[in-house]
């Protein structure tokens, strides 16, 4: 059975074996829960299996290679035939997960986000091996004071440390995408800045960086009705564009919104 990979879900199937074993080197994997989001045709799912995890699951949306997956894997791997972003990942298993994904690229900042959102204090899981398009991947790991620092960077090293392993030519792929890959991986941060709302730091940032451009004066005055206070009392200058602003601001930005009520 012959899959071609459809463009309307995001799908490049990653064909590189040497690209292929150093992901399921980065991570323990033997004796291991893992999740792997959206295997394909299961080129990386093969390579996982070879190093005996303990339980195996998968989530693929498309019903035509959840089928080829069955035939191939039998009852080695267990198939969520769903829409990874409707889906509660901590319901998954009782132990924590090591997740492998090759994120389709049209939601894989929005498959992040939404993980990182919904985090409590209990994480599901131990580690995230992940693959985006580099652009992506350049924005989550950027640092303050840089042009590709903004909401993603924020959001991402917030409860996570982030390391970058490796980048992939698009000849690693079928159909070749357009772009180079980044391999990434996430583990959980012991301690972390308490909000009491997630979504909160999300529309912070994103009322500071949709005009990433401008002063922050703007942005400043949309968000806190006493906003010269706010800046005296944090010693922000107003001048600034929102990517001067450390990640540590944003977050006591949105502590102080919260401690407010507004």
């Amino acid at each position: 059975m012959h899959i071609k990979a459809k463009k309307s879900l995001g799908q490049n199937f990653l064909i590189d074996r040497n690209i292929l074993e150093q992901i399921v080197d980065v991570v323990e994997i033997n004796n291991k829960e893992i999740l792997e989001i959206g295997p394909g045709s299961g080129n990386l799912t093969a390579h996982i299996l070879k190093k005996k995890p303990k339980k195996f699951y998968v989530i693929e949306k498309d019903n035509d290679l959840s089928s080829l997956l069955s035939e191939k894997f039998n009852d080695e791997i267990n198939i969520i035939n769903n829409d990874v972003l409707k889906i509660s990942e901590d319901k998954i298993s009782k132990e924590k997960l090591t997740v492998f994904g090759n994120l389709p690229y049209n939601i894989s900042t929005e498959i992040l986000s939404k993980w990182i959102i919904n985090l409590n204090r209990e994480f599901w899981f131990n580690e995230l091996v992940l693959m985006f398009q580099k652009e992506v991947a350049d924005r989550i790991i950027a640092k303050s004071n840089t042009s590709n620092y903004g909401r993603l960077s924020i959001l991402s090293n917030w409860k996570l440390h982030v390391k970058k392993i490796i980048d992939i030519k698009p000849e690693s792929f079928a159909p070749k995408p357009k772009i180079d890959s980044t391999l990434l991986v996430f583990t959980p941060r012991k301690n972390f800045f308490e909000l009491k709302d997630p979504r909160n730091l999300e529309m912070i940032t994103r009322i500071f960086f949709s005009q990433r451009r401008k002063m922050i004066k703007k942005p400043f005055n949309q968000v806190f009705k006493n906003a010269k206070e706010i800046s005296d009392k944090f010693n922000i200058d107003l001048n600034l564009r929102p990517q001067n602003l450390s990640s540590e601001m944003y977050l006591n930005l949105t502590k102080e919104y919260e401690d407010l009520g507004s």
